[in-house]
């Protein structure tokens, strides 16, 4: 095995586990705003928007493309989750809550996308435009 793959499993590896610490501790609180769960989305929306700057690091300002493995793979990878929103706005659902599990998949979906392109400009911001 290449000690390039290895290091790259690290990175992966190293990135997994703090995203999974901090998702495990947001999303542990169960935070509800006026009967939404909301620790999935604000876990959604971080890991949306650190994804955004860390590829516009990469594809824009040269930062190293090992930053993806750690930040976008390992860190967001594990940090976002599709599964545990999927359930809850399902929950929501089979509760007759049609109108909370429309509010919730439209800010999981638009709030994350909306997150990329902000952490993508703020990046552009504090760096200045790639030359």
């Amino acid at each position: 095995m290449k000690w390039d793959i290895v290091w790259d499993i690290g990175l992966v590896s190293i990135g997994a586990v703090a995203g999974a610490l901090l998702r495990y501790r947001v999303t542990g609180e169960g935070y509800i705003v006026y009967g939404l769960p909301v620790s999935v989305l604000m876990i959604n929306i971080l890991g949306s928007f650190i994804l955004g700057m860390a590829a516009t690091g990469t594809t824009q300002f040269g930062a190293d493309p090992r930053l993806t493995l750690l930040v976008g793979i390992g860190f967001c990878g594990s940090l976002t989750t599709m599964s545990t929103f999927a359930f809850e706005t399902a929950n929501l659902m089979d509760a007759g809550k049609f109108l909370l599990a429309g509010a919730d998949v439209f800010l999981n979906v638009g709030a994350s996308i909306g997150a990329i392109f902000i952490g993508r400009a703020l990046l552009v911001l504090l760096l200045g435009a790639a030359g």
